[in-house]
């Protein structure tokens, strides 16, 4: 409901297609934004079909959008990244060719990128301490066990020459 009168499912439609202009929308999230907005299950679902019909929802197309700006921007790897794209029930196959477009220098490059941002804030600590935090940063961050693993000793030497 929008300021006490209903919208039409015609009007909703077009607020929906309007936001899925501005930027890539899930399908999941406008199903959300439509029973915000009071529009039944039955007209919502109506109203993703077109909206996917008409590519103004594009799964794959939200995927390498959200895989970009959360690896670019938020600095995020590939498991919390897949995590977040599944919670809003993107298709596996869409999930998995999005990640495949990430860099594996970039990747790694993103990894060492935050590993030496975090380490000034471990100084004096002892080096056991500073794997061990290092590990739980980069595990919550997203980024996989083997690959931290394989950086994390270029941290450790760095913290201990200091």
């Amino acid at each position: 409901m929008i300021s006490g009168k209903k919208l039409t499912p015609e009007n909703a439609l077009n607020r929906a297609a309007a936001l899925c202009t501005r930027s890539e929308q899930a399908a999941g999230d406008i199903r959300t934004k439509l029973k915000s907005w009071g529009i039944s299950t039955y007209d919502a679902d109506n109203i993703i079909k077109r909206l996917k019909e008409e590519r103004f929802i594009d799964e794959q197309r939200f995927a390498y959008a959200f895989v970009h700006d959360k690896f670019r921007f938020a600095g995020w790897g590939k498991i919390k990244i897949a995590y977040r794209l599944k919670s809003k029930q993107i298709p596996e196959q869409a999930i998995n060719e999005a990640l495949a477009n990430i860099d594996d220098e970039a990747y790694t490059s993103a990894l060492r990128h935050i590993l030496k941002n975090k380490l000034p804030e471990l100084k004096g600590k002892e080096p056991l301490q500073v794997k061990a935090s290092l590990l739980r940063f980069a595990a919550s961050r997203g980024f996989e066990p083997d690959l931290i693993y394989r950086i994390l000793p270029e941290f450790i030497n760095y913290n201990d020459e200091d």
